[in-house]
């Protein structure tokens, strides 16, 4: 039965195939724990009498690599839960490092599932790519936004760039960490609450960032499924997954070494085989299982799994471990309690030896079958041995510690004994779905109970801007000014085309910029957003937003801004003449000033909030973080109803950049700064040989944006 009160939660994962049966866990190292963390945070949440419905966004794929359950827009979840799959960047499956330059299809994309099916009570984004855009919906729709990272950028670099030889560069490249990290900032520092596993990750990973701020942290543990991960009985027989590992085993019957995980190298795997291949008494008293997720065709993996796996196999055949190591090519879902439970009625153990473990899901599994675990001591193994007392922790590079805690687990019988049971009971304690999402629950009511209601929420109904059915923003200055000839040549397609409305967005003054505008006998603008996207008006009346005008000081405080900024060198603030109420303008000495990434460091660390726009490479503007003509414009679109496809934006600097992405139609003219390079091959921006406004028209062009449109660099494939 649908219920009709109390909350909708929207849960948002960009990357991995997700489907709500049989996920293909370990299919790739897109593919895991949060995945299978998501299903089961949205099957506890949608059964809570506390809530309507929750829905989990995702990317749609039509890819014939992969099944067609992804292509399809909705599936259900469990009753008043669903995975919604919003189409945006290309259609093939791609990793998760390749998807970042389409965030903002997703957020247009999202906002039009919004406008048709209502806004939710809270946006929850997981991981960087989905903690971003997220941030991004909830700062322009004014929705408490809940932020999970999984693990974090910063972290993984670090570790990755330990040892010699490094290329600290070929890894940035490889993983976007910049990317990552600033996302990952982004989304801290948007975040009411951010949802953690352990207090490691509290206390020693987040502490990396800016935005650390550690009352904002909920240590809320995942739970495990404990209807399907639950210790043998009676009834218990022997699985027939056994087969498949018996084709390996000359003595299936002994003790089980079991290792779960996808073949990468954090994970370690090279070092448990080798730790057991150097261990006679291992190989005496257990076998060793290793299951490396699933594979098809060996050679079509990526290229670091095939490596892993590459390295395992050749293990094997030096320590000449034929007979006593099983490594099946595929398992299913329904397999893996089973496996477990196999592994516990050998008084076998389980094993982690990851290099990091954010949180550790299946040690929670094995735990709740009643199979001892030996663990990594980074991370999430901590908390979860220290609640459950139910193994021991190793340094996962100590090749001695580990093969001790094991010969303990597989030869102490009453240690054996004590730590199954402990294993049970404790993560049936600690760990149920049920305490996690009361505890989440109650925390949301927290912020929902201090939060006003969304600003925009009245405004869902169709509304229109009068009298045209298109319409063309552009900056103004360098953009539409530079070129007499060019510029008459646009005011009289303006004058010519009734249909088409014409809007002005710009870094200038309300008054500076209508005095221009004057100057130059343009139209008067039916939309004029001025301040570096921080006010707008519409009309002949200059009508203000008042919606917008309501929401834009969140967070503001610019005399702080002001104090914290002049101690540093290099940033001289402009004529008062450019200076605003929600606008603090500074023209850089670029010899001396701090690169832009320093300067919002220095505004984190001293708990300001608050958005640094570099333009031409010497102009900077610092505003609201709720401001941008990125929120300025699709605050336009959503209030008014106006379809993205038919919004044709033009700029020519960096505080261009946020209303050049996502589905409107975007025109850099000729004339550019170098800080919209980066933009070059982002679908929908096309980067014009003419300058000035003969650029805008050279855009209208190719857009064929007069008559039928046509979108020639939607790039979706």
């Amino acid at each position: 039965m649908k219920k009709t009160d109390d909350l909708k939660i929207t849960l948002i994962s960009l990357h991995g195939l997700i489907r709500a049966n049989e996920p293909e866990l370990g299919r790739d190292a897109d593919t895991g724990g949060q995945i299978k963390y998501l299903l089961e945070l949205a099957r506890e949440l949608a059964a809570h009498s506390h809530v309507r419905e929750v829905e989990l966004l995702t990317r749609q794929i039509i890819d014939p690599r992969v099944s067609d359950d992804y292509a399809q827009l909705e599936e259900e979840i469990a009753e008043n839960a669903r995975i919604v799959r919003i189409p945006f960047g290309p259609k093939r499956y791609v990793r998760k490092e390749s998807l970042w330059p389409y965030l903002e299809l997703f957020i247009d994309q999202t906002l039009q599932h919004f406008r048709r099916t209502g806004l939710p009570d809270i946006i929850h984004g997981h991981y960087a790519d989905a903690g971003a855009a997220g941030a991004q919906l909830a700062r322009l729709l004014h929705i408490p936004y809940v932020f999970t990272s999984h693990s974090l950028g910063r972290v993984k670099r670090q570790r990755l760039s330990m040892g010699d030889n490094v290329d600290i560069d070929k890894l940035d490249r490889k993983y976007h960490f910049r990317t990552r990290i600033e996302a990952e900032e982004f989304a801290l520092e948007t975040a009411a609450m951010v949802v953690t596993s352990t207090n490691q990750e509290v206390e020693e990973q987040y502490q990396l960032y800016d935005h650390y701020q550690p009352e904002r942290m909920e240590v809320i543990p995942p739970g495990v499924d404990l209807t399907s991960f639950m210790p043998i009985d009676d009834k218990w027989q022997t699985p027939s997954y056994a087969e498949k590992l018996n084709r390996f085993l000359r003595e299936p019957d002994k003790p089980m070494i079991l290792a779960m995980a996808r073949p990468d190298e954090r994970k370690n795997l090279e070092t448990l085989v080798t730790v057991y291949g150097e261990s006679e008494q291992l190989q005496e008293v257990a076998n060793l299982v290793v299951v490396m997720g699933a594979r098809e065709d060996y050679r079509e993996m990526p290229k670091g799994q095939r490596m892993v796996i590459k390295n395992v196999l050749y293990l094997i055949d030096k320590y000449d471990l034929y007979g006593k190591v099983a490594y099946p090519k595929s398992h299913a879902s329904a397999d893996v309690p089973e496996l477990y439970r196999l592994a516990a009625s050998k008084k076998g153990v389980f094993v982690n030896p990851a290099l990091t473990e954010p949180f550790g899901l299946t040690l929670l599994e094995a735990g709740a079958t009643g199979l001892p675990i030996v663990a990594t001591n980074d991370g999430g193994p901590r908390d979860i041995i220290a609640n459950c007392k139910n193994g021991l922790l190793i340094d996962p590079l100590n090749h001695s510690e580990i093969e001790q805690a094991l010969m303990r687990a597989l030869t102490d019988h009453e240690q054996w004994e004590e730590w199954s049971k402990n294993g049970i009971s404790g993560t049936r304690e600690y760990y149920s779905w049920s305490n996690h999402a009361n505890r989440y629950l109650r925390d949301l009511d927290d912020i929902l109970e201090h939060s006003p209601p969304p600003v925009l929420k009245k405004t869902i109904a169709k509304r229109r801007l009068p009298d045209f059915d298109r319409l063309i923003i552009t900056d103004l200055d360098n953009t539409l000014t530079g070129d007499d000839e060019s510029l008459e040549r646009f005011k009289e397609m303006l004058n010519e085309n009734d249909n088409v409305g014409f809007g002005i967005a710009t870094g200038r003054r309300l008054d500076s910029a209508m005095e221009l505008i004057s100057q130059l006998g343009l139209p008067q603008p039916d939309l004029i957003d001025t301040d570096c996207g921080t006010k707008l008006h519409y009309g002949e009346n200059l009508t203000v937003d008042s919606s917008w005008r309501k929401s834009i000081g969140y967070a503001w405080n610019p005399d702080e801004i002001r104090k914290v900024l002049e101690t540093l060198p290099g940033l001289n603030l402009q004529s008062e003449e450019n200076q605003s109420e929600y606008k603090i303008s500074y023209e850089l000495d670029t010899r001396t000033c701090p690169k832009v990434t320093a300067i919002k460091k220095t505004l984190r660390e001293a708990g300001l909030r608050a958005k640094v726009v570099l333009s031409l490479g010497m102009y900077m503007d610092v505003i609201p973080v709720r401001g941008g003509s990125d929120l300025s414009i699709r605050h336009v679109l959503w209030k008014w109803g106006f379809s993205s496809e038919r919004v044709l934006v033009s700029g020519d600097s960096g505080n261009d950049a946020g209303m050049l992405l996502g589905r409107t139609l975007g025109v850099v003219v000729g004339n550019h700064s170098r800080e919209l390079r980066r933009l070059r091959n982002r679908p929908r921006i096309y980067f014009a040989k003419a300058e000035h406004a003969g650029g805008i028209l050279e855009g209208i062009e190719y857009y064929n944006f007069l008559d039928n449109i046509i979108i020639p660099n939607d790039k979706n494939e």
